[in-house]
């Protein structure tokens, strides 16, 4: 049977998650009796004194595994031939930057496995921070926001909310912002922010995780093609923070006039789609980016759309934006770059195209933190490790000297597969494009 190691995340010092967690490996090591080694890290959330009491050996380097689990990518020096590597790759778009990675992996004869792949028979993922990006990016938000509003003479309960990574876990959060919440319940907001309104743009994992802490505080839905209409009445109190869930046909509209909105069509020819959603603009306080996008699809706000914003209110009601996707220059077309926790957020001017580190200040506050789970170590890990746990055995008992279809592999992994045995799969051959454009070591 395959050794199984999990190595130390080194991407940047944030990262403290791990892919299983010492319970999991636990039962991992009694049902299959493999021989599990856990990488010496001064800085993941789980110590390794938990890692040893589940069965675990403390090792420096990764040589010691056949099977490789990690979270993000692994330094290109760091590539040891003839592994399996589980992690987040971010190759399968042929991302300029991990090309020599992945072509370190080929030149290797490594194999490897990336999480984002593993999918049901219907393509749903299965393994997965989805939740933990919304909530921290949530709970970010609405703590750079009010020291944000603070700074301008502009006081808020919202203020008093800490980062993400400050919290022990999602639910001592919750709990923090639950009493912020009765004290807008029992305060209001004031006048400058009233009605406060919160867009969501997309309903999966990430927008879930997102709500959760959003209705912590006293909330209420309103629907898009209401958002408008209500907000114009002036029927809105300051008591309640109104959140809009934006759906698909709320973002997007066929450029035919005569052609009726049809989801599938959408995802199979967006081309024939155009953005509709920046009419939405002028009646948020805060948006949040938690689809999925990519170049093919339109942009749902831009550098325009933003600029005509500001030239024509008064006074902008739009104060800051949370791009949980984070996809750079993408779905939101002014957030520029990434962040981290240090420093995890901007201001964009959009009248000059320009932005300005920090949130205090003029502008329109952004929150790009690209890696936004790691803030929650704790239940983050817990959350993908019982995801991966189940498939931790086939792994360990696969025949990786075998073709791929007879490695006795699972289907759900099989189509994870990018490189098996130093060469890209049938699937994701196309990305030799990719490694040929001049980014191959």
């Amino acid at each position: 049977m395959k050794k199984l190691l999990i190595r130390a995340e080194d991407k940047n010092r944030w990262e403290r998650r791990a892919p299983i967690v010492p319970d999991d490996l636990s039962r991992i090591i009694q049902s299959t009796g493999v021989t599990a080694f856990v990488e010496h890290s001064e800085k993941r959330f789980f110590k390794e004194c938990q890692y040893n009491a589940a069965g675990a050996k403390t090792c420096i380097g990764i040589d010691q595994g056949d099977i490789i689990l990690g979270v993000k990518e692994i330094p290109v020096e760091k590539i040891v031939g003839g592994k399996t590597y589980l992690f987040f790759s971010h190759t399968t778009k042929g991302q300029k930057n991990n090309m020599v990675l992945l072509q370190k992996i080929i030149d290797s004869g490594s194999t490897l496995i990336d999480y984002e792949k593993i999918t049901d028979k219907d393509g749903r993922r299965l393994i997965y921070f989805g939740p933990f990006a919304g909530d921290a990016g949530a709970i970010d938000i609405l703590s750079l926001m009010g020291e944000h509003w603070d700074d301008k003479g502009i006081t808020t309960a919202l203020s008093s909310i800490k980062r993400a990574h400050a919290y022990d876990s999602v639910e001592v959060a919750k709990k923090h912002v639950t009493d912020i919440g009765e004290k807008i319940r029992e305060d209001g907001f004031p006048g400058q922010l009233s009605p406060f309104t919160i867009g969501i743009l997309g309903y999966g994992n990430v927008s879930t995780g997102a709500q959760r802490i959003f209705d912590c505080l006293p909330t209420k839905r309103i629907a898009a093609s209401d958002l408008s209409a209500f907000i114009e009445s002036g029927s809105a109190d300051r008591h309640t923070v109104y959140v809009t869930v934006f759906k698909e046909n709320d973002l997007v509209c066929p450029k035919a006039q005569k052609e009726r909105f049809d989801l599938q069509t959408y995802y199979d020819n967006p081309d024939r789609y155009e953005s509709r959603f920046e009419q939405f603009l002028p009646y948020l306080t805060l948006l949040v980016n938690a689809v999925y996008w990519e170049a093919r699809y339109p942009r749902f706000v831009t550098w325009a759309g933003l600029k005509k914003l500001v030239e024509t209110s008064q006074a902008v009601k739009l104060s800051g934006i949370a791009d949980i996707s984070c996809d750079i220059s993408g779905a939101v077309e002014c957030n520029v770059k990434s962040t981290d926790s240090d420093m995890p957020a901007y201001r964009v001017d959009p009248v000059t195209k320009t932005i300005s580190d920090g949130h205090i200040g003029d502008g329109i506050v952004m929150l790009s933190v690209d890696n936004l789970p790691c803030e929650l170590p704790n239940d983050a890990s817990t959350f993908f490790s019982n995801q991966l746990e189940p498939f931790v055995p086939s792994l360990l008992k696969a025949d990786y000297e075998s073709s791929l279809d007879a490695s006795g592999l699972p289907p759900e992994i099989k189509k994870a597969v990018i490189v098996y045995n130093g060469k890209l799969t049938p699937t994701y051959e196309y990305l030799n494009k990719h490694l040929s454009l001049g980014h191959s070591i």
